[in-house]
C-alpha cells in the first residue's frame, strides 16, 4: 500500500504529458505501472483508466469530430487490438516488459531522428496506422503515439484531433478491457486504484488543455520523446537486471 501516493503522482504527470505530447499517457503509464504491479496486472489497469481517460477527453475536447478517420483508423485499431490482447495471455511477462523497452527506445529516436517525417493522408495509411498501433496497444498496453503521428498526416485542427484520438481510443481501450478481463489481468483487489485514477484522467486532461494553450507543442513533444527513450532505457536495464 506505501506505493499508492508515488504511483498516483506519477500516473497524474503521464496524463498530463500523455495529452499535451500527443502521444497518449499509456506510453508514459505502462512502463511507471511496471514499476509498482507486475506487468499483466498493469495491462488491466491501463485498459481501466483509459476508459475513463477518453471519455473526460471527449467531454472536456468536444469541439467535433472526423467520422471518416474514426471509421477507417479505428475499425482496424479495434479489431487488431482484440488480437494483440488474446496474444497477450500466451507470451510470458518477462518477453512483453522487453518488447516494451525495445519499442519505447525505437519509437522515441524514430521519431526524434525523423522529426519531420510526413505520411500520406490516405485511406490506406489510416488502416495500417490503425491496425498497427492496435496490435501494439494489446500487446503492450500503449499504440498511441503510432495513431498519434498517422493522424496528424491529416492536418486536424488541435481540439478535434484529440477528440477524434479519444473516441478511437475509447473503443481501442474497451475491446482489450473485456479481453483482459478474461485474460485474468484484471484483479478484483486492484480495482480501488480505479476511482482515484478516474480523477487523474480528468485532473491531467484539464492541466494537458489548458499547457495546450500556453505552449509549443513542438518544443514539448521533443520533451515528451526524450522522456520516452529515457523511460524505455530504464526499463530495458530493469529487464537486464541492473537495478536488482
Amino acid at each position: 500500500m506505501h506505493f499508492i501516493v508515488p504511483f498516483l503522482f506519477l500516473s497524474l504527470i503521464a496524463e498530463i504529458i500523455g495529452t499535451v505530447g500527443g502521444f497518449g499517457s499509456s506510453v508514459f503509464f505502462v512502463p511507471i505501472g511496471n514499476y509498482f504491479l507486475d506487468f499483466q496486472t498493469v495491462l488491466g489497469i491501463t485498459a481501466v483508466f483509459h476508459v475513463a481517460s477518453n471519455i473526460s477527453k471527449i467531454t472536456l475536447f468536444k469541439k467535433g469530430f472526423k467520422k471518416e478517420l474514426i471509421l477507417n483508423l479505428g475499425i482496424p485499431a479495434v479489431i487488431f487490438v482484440i488480437l494483440g490482447a488474446l496474444l497477450s495471455n500466451y507470451i510470458n511477462k518477462e518477453t512483453l516488459e522487453l518488447c516494451l523497452a525495445v519499442f519505447l527506445i525505437a519509437l522515441s529516436l524514430f521519431f526524434l531522428i525523423w522529426k519531420h517525417l510526413v505520411i500520406k493522408p490516405n485511406k490506406r495509411n489510416a488502416i495500417i496506422g490503425g491496425g498497427f498501433s492496435g496490435i501494439v496497444a494489446g500487446l503492450l498496453g500503449t499504440g498511441g503515439a503510432i495513431r498519434g503521428v498517422t493522424m496528424a498526416a491529416f492536418n486536424l485542427e488541435k481540439d478535434v484531433f484529440i477528440t477524434t484520438s479519444a473516441i478511437i481510443d475509447l473503443g481501442v481501450d474497451f475491446s482489450r478491457m473485456v479481453v483482459y478481463f478474461f485474460n485474468g489481468f484484471i484483479h478484483y483487489h486492484d480495482l480501488y486504484l480505479i476511482p482515484p485514477l478516474i480523477i487523474i484522467s480528468y485532473i491531467g486532461s484539464y492541466f494537458g488543455l489548458r499547457i495546450l494553450n500556453v505552449m509549443s507543442q513542438t518544443w514539448f513533444k521533443f520533451i515528451s520523446l526524450t522522456m520516452i527513450l529515457i523511460i524505455g532505457i530504464l526499463e530495458l536495464l530493469k529487464y537486464l537486471g541492473v537495478f536488482n
